[in-house]
């Protein structure tokens, strides 16, 4: 991992609270080992927000980065007011990634708010590959949509208040496009809730999925011990504290969807 001083190149609001920002990492960029690994981004450099904020990488392309984050607080409220030009604190790039993509299983990725970044980064990975996939995205509503429906293209838009694409969660739809397809895989990152849910429905459909969990962590090193996850399976694994625990930013944050729990 690195702690690099990166140049922002642009950030920009893409849709209701969420925003896209792209910035110059060369150090961190040359590190980077795929789709699912995260940054720690220093927010500010006064006392008033001493603790790094976790943001999943959204894409790579040389030695540029962008991450995909919304508004939640007054700590995301500071960093969309970064400006070309200004400069972050990252520590990166951090933790596992997704695997077996390039495998005889289809991928069928599935997205929920800003868990978004990482199948967005997978995504283009698949297709720098010529690997087909399917894309499913969810949100509350179109204004936090900033992709295209497009069933036709293998990408499907759902909104809780049907506003865009098709109404309701994820879950439908993901059931019904997986009645076209033999042999799937399937990858997601979103709200604890929406990874529960894709859990309990591959474990009843036998179909292997990785997840990727999103967690409040305060340094993103395995020291702080914050953002612990119970195991499903008491097998000990390196960098954890303790064999029922795992810490998604050492062990994760992708896990295999029979590996933790969400209870």
């Amino acid at each position: 991992m690195i702690i690099e001083q990166c140049k922002i190149i642009k950030n920009e609001q893409i849709a209701g609270g969420i925003w896209e920002m792209e910035f110059h990492a060369p150090e961190i960029a040359s590190h980077y080992s795929g789709p699912g690994q995260f940054l720690e981004i220093l927010l500010d450099n006064r006392w008033s927000f001493p603790v790094r904020r976790p943001m999943s990488i959204a894409e790579v392309a040389g030695n540029n980065m962008k991450i995909i984050y919304k508004i939640f607080g007054r700590g995301t409220q500071l960093l969309s007011g970064n400006k070309s030009g200004d400069s972050l604190d990252i520590l990166g790039p951090l933790g596992n990634v997704f695997t077996n993509w390039n495998n005889s299983h289809y991928p069928i990725l599935v997205g929920g708010g800003v868990g978004l970044a990482p199948i967005l980064n997978l995504y283009k990975k698949l297709n720098e590959n010529t690997i087909q996939s399917t894309v499913i995205i969810g949100a509350r509503s179109e204004n936090e949509h900033f992709l295209v429906h497009d069933p036709c293209n293998q990408l499907y838009l759902t909104t809780d208040d049907g506003s865009i694409g098709i109404k309701g969660t994820v879950l439908p739809t993901l059931e019904k496009v997986l009645t076209k397809i033999k042999k799937p895989i399937i990858y997601a990152c979103g709200p604890l809730p929406m990874l529960k849910g894709i859990q309990d429905f591959v474990y009843q459909k036998s179909i292997p999925a990785q997840l990727s969990v999103e967690s409040y962590m305060g340094c993103g090193t395995g020291l702080c011990q914050g953002c612990a996850i119970e195991r499903q399976r008491f097998k000990e694994k390196d960098h954890s504290y303790h064999e029922r625990y795992s810490l998604v930013c050492m062990d994760g944050p992708v896990y295999s969807a029979d590996e933790v729990k969400f209870d």
